[in-house]
């Protein structure tokens, strides 16, 4: 069962071909801890943008690995884009921002992030 997702307003949505996980990721670094995400990361052969990237502003900070993805209308942002520690193109979703997720049945697991 594909996760499909999307902002606030609906201009930017998304499907990742895989099923619901099981865990995901908390980091406390600077914005995911202002932003309060919660990340699935996978690759980026299994997702599948359905927006046009005219509706998206797109911000980086730091070693700018990751590509922050945020709707122009409504500033939700349900997914990045970026380079994986293994150097192949990731994509993460914002759980937060899935269709049909039992936030509450996921195993959070804390990271790092602002050491990094």
């Amino acid at each position: 069962m594909p996760i499909k997702g999307s902002c606030h307003c609906g201009k930017i949505a998304y499907t990742l071909d895989e099923e619901p996980p099981a865990e995901a990721l908390e980091c406390n670094c600077s914005i995911c801890r202002r932003k309060g995400y919660l990340h699935h990361f996978s690759t980026a052969d299994r997702f599948t943008l359905e927006a046009s990237r005219d509706d998206i502003i797109v911000y980086t900070f730091n070693k700018h690995n990751i590509r922050h993805q945020f709707c122009k209308t409504c500033g939700c942002a349900p997914f990045a884009e970026g380079t994986g520690p293994d150097g192949k193109a990731m994509v993460e979703i914002n759980l937060r921002c899935a269709e049909g997720i039992d936030l509450d049945a996921i195993e959070i697991k804390q990271i790092d992030g602002a050491s990094f």
